[in-house]
């Protein structure tokens, strides 16, 4: 099963001042973040960052922060590990549709049909810090909201590398997919006649 971007949403965890300087690989992970952010914005997918109690833990690093704003990704704040429980998975469902007609309150219960939801993004790729906390527990939650994730695994960190690749191991028997940078950016494109091909090329040469 490939990744198509029309049914994608992404999803950045915590890429914060005050913690980016303790991850390991800490440049690496953030310039694929921000190549994740460039190349959503030119395939029209969504954007959603989070931040960690941002108060003690700072903003978004600076060129992740510019390239999200360029994007106009929306931000979340939490306090909870998992975005899930600050409300993330809410927030990337679609909106309930309104019914036209039909659903009267004066019909019978049995006669009245249920408000559906819109077709929607149900694949959400996602990176962040650190993966075996806020990025694992977040992404856990989102497999029991029954949306389909994919872990960028290039983009994410921890201070150590076996607590990453923990995270990695745990994700992986839950379910979620492990990619790189490059994968999702092959697949959102399938082919070199896309319009953004060059674009994106370029951000992951």
């Amino acid at each position: 099963m490939l990744m198509d971007a029309d049914e994608c949403q992404l999803v950045l965890v915590d890429y914060q001042t005050r913690l980016m300087p303790v991850m390991h690989d800490s440049a690496a992970v953030l310039a694929n973040a921000v190549r994740l952010a460039r190349m959503a914005q030119l395939m029209q997918v969504p954007i959603w960052a989070t931040a960690q109690n941002p108060d003690k833990l700072g903003p978004q690093a600076p060129e992740l922060q510019a390239a999200l704003q360029e994007a106009g990704a929306r931000e979340l704040s939490k306090m909870h590990f998992s975005a899930v429980s600050d409300e993330l998975a809410h927030a990337l469902r679609p909106p309930v549709r309104k019914s036209s007609g039909g659903n009267a309150r004066s019909l019978p219960r049995h006669l009245q049909k249920n408000a559906e939801p819109e077709e929607g993004r149900s694949a959400v790729v996602i990176a962040g810090c650190e993966a075996h906390i806020c990025l694992m527990q977040t992404a856990l939650e989102l497999l029991q909201e029954e949306f389909e994730v994919w872990v960028v695994t290039d983009a994410c960190s921890s201070r150590t590398e076996r607590n990453r690749d923990a995270a990695f191991d745990r994700l992986a028997g839950a379910g979620a997919e492990l990619v790189s940078t490059e994968m999702v950016a092959f697949e959102w494109l399938r082919t070199a006649s896309h319009p953004a091909f060059k674009a994106v090329q370029a951000l992951v040469k």
